[in-house]
């Protein structure tokens, strides 16, 4: 079976936790009896996503998998711009400016609530070390598989089966929103077409519907 997702990120979960990515879509492949189908949603209240950063945190990789998600809900980088980071992008930085790699375009990423984290982490890295999140097997960085994996785990650990990486950029996009119901800057930070669309993906307006429908007394 294969599904093939653009906006709202659905993911098959395997024995592997495999996932593929094709045309800048979200593809999954696998034998149906295996699979399970996740979709992905933010994770709507800080008691569990500390809960989530504490299971990360019991990993053997605690500090490097915490520092992973706690840059992706303070930040909305898509996952692959956050594994390919580099140590001298951010060491010693209150912010730096990234070119993302899916729409090419340039945004400032401010990092002033993560200082002492990536400071405390960089010390456990190789002085030589290029990539923030680094490989085992060479001298590239960790994948967006390798990520998802991770983060899958911790999130079974608290027992919410709808996490993926793409949990990271909307958790940051529907607690942003939350605190300032600013969706023009949000739209603009995530470089979407439109308001609907921003709102649509942080899950805002399914929540707005539901909302709305459980304050009406029909009888």
């Amino acid at each position: 079976m294969i599904l093939v997702v653009q906006l709202n990120v659905w993911y098959f979960k395997n024995n592997n936790n495999s996932i593929h990515k094709r045309g800048g879509k979200i593809v999954a492949n696998l034998n149906e009896k295996k699979g399970m189908l996740i979709d992905v949603q933010p994770i709507k209240s800080k008691q569990e996503i500390n809960e989530l950063i504490e299971a990360l945190g019991m990993s053997q990789n605690g500090l490097r998998d915490q520092l992973l998600f706690k840059l992706g809900v303070s930040t909305g980088l898509r996952c692959g711009d956050l594994v390919a980071l580099k140590v001298a992008q951010v060491k010693g930085k209150s912010s730096f400016k990234i070119r993302e790699g899916k729409t090419k375009k340039e945004r400032t990423v401010y990092l002033n609530n993560l200082m002492a984290d990536i400071a405390d982490y960089i010390e456990t890295l190789p002085v030589d070390a290029i990539y923030l999140f680094p490989s085992r097997k060479g001298g590239s960085h960790i994948t967006t598989t390798q990520a998802y994996r991770i983060i899958a785990k911790a999130g079974d650990m608290i027992g919410n089966h709808s996490i993926g990486t793409h949990t990271m950029r909307k958790t940051f996009g529907y607690t942003y929103y939350q605190a300032t119901k600013d969706v023009a800057t949000l739209m603009e930070i995530f470089n979407h077409s439109s308001q609907k669309t921003t709102l649509r993906y942080i899950g805002i307006t399914e929540e707005a519907i539901g909302d709305s429908i459980k304050a009406i007394s029909f009888f």
